[in-house]
């Protein structure tokens, strides 16, 4: 019998045969491996949680839950790590593709060889601890990320702050030319600043670390504050920057109006959205219009708020809109950023319970559709 002596894994053996819970557990502490018991599903799911097994050996057939029922809910678990499953039966009907469509890992049949069934334990294992390794390595390396960003978000604000200076001439007059290189220069620093902004904020979404705070948000105000902020980016680039309000014609007072148009939301990050789509409409548009329609629950029926952001540009291939909304995946416009803008405002529509999504036509452009569940009245 081949033999690891070196404990390298505890595993959560599940039968509900007291014989065969012994002689896999003297099998498995001869190999060199922690051992935890449980006769029954519901005992299991309630070790798993407390002890985090790294492998669990798995009885098919047992009274009650049985091992397929097991692994499935172990698998719709998203608290739990990644746990291998090694499915063990005696009977010969057990149905090895039900057992891996559900979760499982791998499966054995009884009466179990000893060398085989070590070798199986080995190789989920090895699975286990690389899987578990490059989930380390991923973690550090968003760590570094969010350190690396967070430190240069300090030299470029105050990079922002000694250019404004120069730009209003507190430090001493400056001639045509100078004011166009600082003018330049501060574009330049900001552009900067929103990416490491954008690509910190990326971070602390996926490394669960963002907090957000939910009040009531009325999204005409937010609405009117983008197209206001916005509207001398579009004049400067000719566009006409739109903004239609389709109130609800059941809605009987302001105050309804204002309800119907509110939703439950971090307001700043919610503005971070509609800033991103606007912006990103004025900046693909070369002609015409840039639109920002809001439609309210009582006028569509419906328990959402919308709002569209449309324009007249060049569209988006479909090959790119399969795409458009994954992290660093960058258009292929000579004007495209980094590829995180979309799929930050992504992340932070799901986090509000919202769906975000597009529709466009090469040559016809582009129209992105937020919905967001409504305050009830």
């Amino acid at each position: 019998m081949l033999v690891n002596q070196v404990c390298t894994g505890n595993v959560l053996v599940v039968d509900d045969s007291a014989d065969n819970r012994f002689l896999v557990q003297t099998t498995l502490e001869y190999g060199g491996y922690g051992v935890e018991l449980a006769e029954n599903g519901k005992i299991a799911l309630e070790k798993i949680e407390q002890l985090l097994p790294d492998l669990i050996l798995l009885d098919v057939m047992m009274p009650g839950m049985d091992g397929y029922e097991v692994t499935r809910r172990i698998r719709q678990n998203i608290d739990l790590p990644y746990i291998p499953i090694l499915l063990i039966t005696a009977d010969e009907r057990s149905s090895v593709v039900k057992g891996l469509d559900m979760g499982a890992d791998d499966f054995i049949r009884k009466p179990v060889d000893v060398d085989e069934l070590l070798a199986r334990v080995r190789a989920l294992l090895r699975l286990k601890h690389s899987i578990d390794d490059q989930e380390h390595m991923v973690r550090q390396q968003e760590d570094f990320v969010m350190r690396l960003t967070h430190d240069l978000r300090t030299p470029l604000v105050a990079a922002d702050r000694m250019l404004g200076l120069f730009q209003q001439e507190a430090l001493g007059e400056l001639s045509a030319d100078m004011r166009e290189a600082v003018g330049s220069m501060i574009k330049s620093n900001s552009n900067l600043l929103q990416m490491v902004n954008t690509l910190l904020e990326v971070y602390r979404h996926e490394a669960g670390s963002k907090t957000l705070t939910f009040v009531p948000c009325n999204l005409r105000e937010i609405v009117d504050e983008v197209i206001h902020e916005l509207s001398p980016l579009a004049t400067e680039r000719s566009l006409a920057l739109i903004s239609e309000m389709e109130e609800g014609s059941e809605l009987e007072n302001t105050n309804k109006q204002q309800i119907a148009a509110t939703v439950m939301g971090d307001r700043m990050e919610l503005r971070r959205v509609l800033t991103n789509l606007v912006g990103n409409a004025i900046k693909f548009t070369d002609a015409g219009w840039v639109k920002v329609r809001l439609v309210e629950p009582v006028a569509m029926k419906a328990a959402s708020v919308v709002i569209e952001v449309s324009d007249s540009g060049t569209g988006i291939a479909l090959e790119e809109q399969k795409t458009l909304f994954e992290r660093f995946r960058q258009g292929k416009h000579k004007r495209s950023g980094s590829g995180l803008g979309l799929y930050l405002s992504h992340r932070i529509i799901e986090s509000h319970h919202g769906s975000i999504k597009l529709q466009s036509e090469p040559g016809k452009g582009s129209a992105f559709t937020i919905s967001l569940p409504a305050i009830a009245e």
